[in-house]
């Protein structure tokens, strides 16, 4: 799934692609993929817009056009290519965009769970989705104090709490595995049982884990490419998403894999212990 770095990445690309275009026609071969409105609405209204800019929060990618926000969420493998008309379809392109300069985009998804939806100009900011997300992962929004605030109202596991999305925006699977490694703290540690010094060093994991993978253009498995086509790099930084019995890299300890909330998950059972705590 395209985590806040790889749909991070899919947004600078299309500012390159696709800001300053005008949409001709808007094709939609699977209308399952249009959430609101009814597809044959979505893609008539889309007519004549410019796309402004492209902007991003947490993992929704949102097009900013002359009178609509375009929100879009590429869920397990959703993607977006540019292409020529006369370039050949695949069987999983689902919506295509076609603009005034004879040039496409394309949506792909192989197993159709994207989703897209059409919202008054600047109100994709209250989209349902987008309302419940906590702060994204940057020292000017993501506070330590609110952080630390959050965690000690939760007993549940720290790694499923950290999915949720509700404290910090933007941490799928991997970068979880990653920033909790980098923290040094178990994957099923009670959130609420956290010292307030494995606290700060997890909200530093979370902005520095992140902060790299952005750079390195987000993490490949299997079959992700950015919209110009790119693969990210970051899976030669991964510690321990991935690396099943391979030595841990700070006390050569066995990587583990386990089920934390139905989730695979990578850990160090030597660096990440589960404490007991009264």
């Amino acid at each position: 799934m395209p985590e806040l770095p790889e749909v991070e990445t899919v947004r600078k690309g299309l500012e390159k692609l696709v800001v300053g275009k005008t949409i001709e026609e808007v094709t939609i071969l699977w209308p399952r993929i249009i959430e609101a409105p009814e597809a044959d609405v979505f893609a008539q209204k889309l007519i004549g817009q410019k796309i402004e800019k492209m902007e991003r929060r947490g993992k929704f990618l949102i097009f900013k056009m002359t009178n609509y926000d375009m929100i879009s969420h590429l869920r397990m493998e959703g993607k977006y290519e540019t292409n020529h008309p006369s370039d050949e379809r695949t069987k999983h392109t689902h919506v295509i965009f076609t603009f005034t300069d004879g040039t496409e985009l394309r949506y792909l998804d192989v197993r159709k769970f994207g989703r897209m939806v059409l919202v008054e100009k600047d109100q994709g900011k209250n989209y349902k989705g987008i309302l419940t997300l906590g702060p994204e992962p940057i020292p000017s929004e993501f506070k330590l104090a609110e952080f630390s605030k959050g965690l000690k109202k939760h007993h549940k596991a720290i790694k499923p709490l950290l999915l949720d999305q509700r404290l910090v925006t933007g941490l799928g699977n991997i970068y979880v595995d990653e920033a909790l490694w980098e923290a040094k703290i178990h994957p099923e540690q009670p959130a609420d049982t956290l010292k307030p010094k494995e606290i700060e060093r997890l909200y530093f994991a979370v902005i520095d884990v992140l902060g790299r993978a952005v750079e390195a253009g987000g993490t490949t498995i299997r079959s992700y490419l950015n919209a110009l086509g790119e693969a990210g790099t970051f899976q030669v930084s991964l510690n321990v998403y991935g690396q099943t019995d391979k030595p841990c890299p700070r006390c050569a300890t066995p990587i583990k894999k386990i089920k934390v909330a139905q989730r695979g998950t990578h850990f160090c059972p030597k660096c990440q212990t589960l404490k007991v705590r009264n």
